[in-house]
């Protein structure tokens, strides 16, 4: 993994960490759907200005299909099992769930197409889980009553952003910015479906209004196009350990501007998480060295 992977990886994992934030101050507002609908509603209409901007021609003809399982399984499923989730669970925890997507795109990619883990990788992904179950367990909202539900919806988003990134694999003949376009636009089309059925209970104010637009604008039009990018670049396995990284990220962010709480739990889990990155990415001092990919 080169230098600029490794950079846009870091912001990638801190752009998503704020997406956590986001959902908390919406979800309740809002709700899930409509939450979920801005959100990719908003990033659909940001990468349609993009692609005028830049002259792009995105084409759905032939990959229809694609689109919309990619929007699902990357986007509706998960947004919706995360935006369920945000009710209840802070976005230092949300974050910190969402880490075990490696976990997931590991195993699935192995099953998928019959590929053998490598140690580095067993140990990177052990150390991931350990560095999650320490973070969750000593947190004292996933231990209030009633908690396990979200907990476990929070859990299967994260499954589902690892089905997503494996499918994903199987699919690179379409262009990152399509794939993230394409997406965006599916996702948007699926969940008018579901609208009537989740009304809001009253109107959003200026805070959760901008709160949203970040949601949709930066959180998923311009990370959708980083992720892509990044699954073109380096794989969807090394891809998805940006899931390891964005727990520092929610919690700095819960801390700072929710006033979430911070206790040694936190910083011991995040230190074994980043080892857990460092050992699945392969990374080194040595990358850094390496010439950046061409297409």
């Amino acid at each position: 993994m080169n230098a600029i992977s490794i950079l846009q990886l870091f912001l990638l994992a801190a752009i998503w960490g704020g997406s956590f934030l986001f959902m908390r101050m919406g979800a309740p507002v809002l709700g899930a759907t409509w939450l979920v609908e801005l959100r990719v509603g908003l990033a659909a209409l940001f990468l349609t200005l993009v692609a005028i901007l830049l002259k792009k021609t995105v084409s759905f003809r032939g990959v229809k299909k694609h689109f919309i399982i990619l929007g699902f399984f990357n986007s509706v499923l998960p947004f919706m099992l995360f935006g369920y989730a945000a009710h209840t669970l802070s976005a230092s925890l949300l974050s910190i769930l969402n880490a075990t997507a490696p976990i997931w795109g590991g195993l699935i990619m192995a099953v998928w197409y019959k590929e053998a883990i490598s140690l580095k990788a067993l140990l990177g992904m052990a150390a991931g889980i350990c560095g999650v179950a320490i973070l969750v367990g000593f947190d004292p909202v996933a231990l209030q009553p009633g908690s396990a539900l979200a907990v476990t919806a929070a859990v299967m988003a994260a499954g589902s952003y690892g089905i997503a990134s494996t499918y994903a694999r199987s699919a690179m003949t379409v262009e990152p910015f399509n794939n993230a376009y394409g997406s965006m636009w599916a996702a948007t089309l699926i969940l008018v479906l579901l609208l009537p059925f989740d009304v809001p209970q009253q109107m959003p104010g200026l805070t959760i209004s901008l709160a949203v637009l970040a949601l949709g604008v930066i959180c998923s039009g311009v990370a959708y196009l980083l992720y892509f990018r990044l699954i073109s670049d380096i794989g969807p396995a090394s891809t998805l350990t940006v899931t390891f990284l964005i727990p520092m990220f929610g919690i700095l962010w819960g801390y700072l501007i929710l006033d979430e709480a911070l206790g040694w739990h936190t910083l011991v889990g995040s230190l074994i998480v980043i080892s857990g990155t460092i050992l699945v990415t392969g990374f080194s001092i040595k990358s850094l060295a390496r010439k950046p990919h061409v297409d």
